[in-house]
């Protein structure tokens, strides 16, 4: 029998601390808050990951407009997830032409987790993005989120592959950044998955259905539902301090408080010896 793994990144197999400041108010939100609950909880709004470099706004004038630095930097962007399938071309027309988010704005969120997670671990990936809003169509919060592994995680892929168990990551984050992570981790890079939206993490178990007996999806948050009901095996891990709704603890098949304990349960999935 084929298994295949898919895990999220942060918060399922990084320990991630989130800076998220509304742009209106200039306040920082509860450092517990989930950027892909906040998103969730108006239907218009759209979580964006930028594809900028952190030094690089950091020596930037703090008076000036993001949009007007996303532009000359022609900083691309990804779509995380959102309640609304959106076209990029109109997230693009927010972005780069809102006139309330700063630089400094930007720059806030990044230092605060920055010195947050640097003391904690001295690797991590630092991921920079923001919260759009279709109705104002304004740059409603930024946000910056950095993570490191949670302790076992690499044996834990270790064990995995050791049992002939194929392991992939499915995210939201970026490419460039969960590949920094998979290398630390002992995941191929061709088996990750990044700015993958809701629907995209179902496609991606879908697909590997018909590669393998069976799939099993690892998730900790509410972008992560779709892809759980989709897999034939689904784990919610509630490692990740924080709030979850209902709804993913009907889906999961278990739920577990260590990530380490995924490896078990899909270890049991394997035929026995005598099988």
């Amino acid at each position: 029998m084929t298994v295949a793994a898919v895990f999220d990144s942060a918060g399922t197999l990084l320990r991630t601390y989130r800076s998220v400041l509304s742009v209106a108010d200039h306040r920082m939100a509860d450092a517990s808050m989930e950027t892909t609950t906040l998103t969730f909880q108006d239907p218009d709004r759209i979580l964006v990951l930028l594809n900028l470099h952190s030094r690089d706004i950091m020596d930037s004038n703090p008076d000036a407009l993001l949009s007007e630095y996303l532009t000359e930097a022609n900083v691309s962007f990804g779509i995380s997830c959102g309640r609304r399938v959106i076209v990029s071309d109109v997230v693009g027309d927010i972005l780069y032409h809102d006139t309330d988010a700063k630089i400094s704005d930007m720059q806030e969120v990044i230092r605060d987790c920055w010195m947050t997670v640097s003391r904690q671990s001295d690797s991590f990936a630092l991921n920079a993005g923001a919260i759009i809003n279709l109705r104002t169509r304004k740059i409603e919060f930024a946000i910056a989120a950095a993570g490191y592994p949670f302790p076992g995680v690499r044996e834990m892929v270790s064990l995995l592959h050791s049992l002939g168990v194929a392991v992939f990551i499915a995210s939201g984050d970026r490419t460039e950044k969960l590949e920094i992570i998979a290398d630390q981790i002992g995941i191929p890079r061709n088996r990750v998955h990044g700015v993958a939206t809701p629907v995209t993490k179902a496609q991606i178990v879908q697909n590997l259905k018909t590669e393998y007996d069976v799939v099993v999806m690892t998730g900790d948050g509410i972008n992560d539902l779709s892809a759980m009901k989709s897999a034939d095996v689904a784990i919610l891990t509630v490692q990740q301090e924080g709030t979850r709704p209902e709804i993913l603890f009907d889906t999961a098949d278990y739920v577990i408080e260590n990530i380490c304990e995924a490896a078990r349960i899909i270890r049991g999935l394997l035929p026995g010896p005598d099988t």
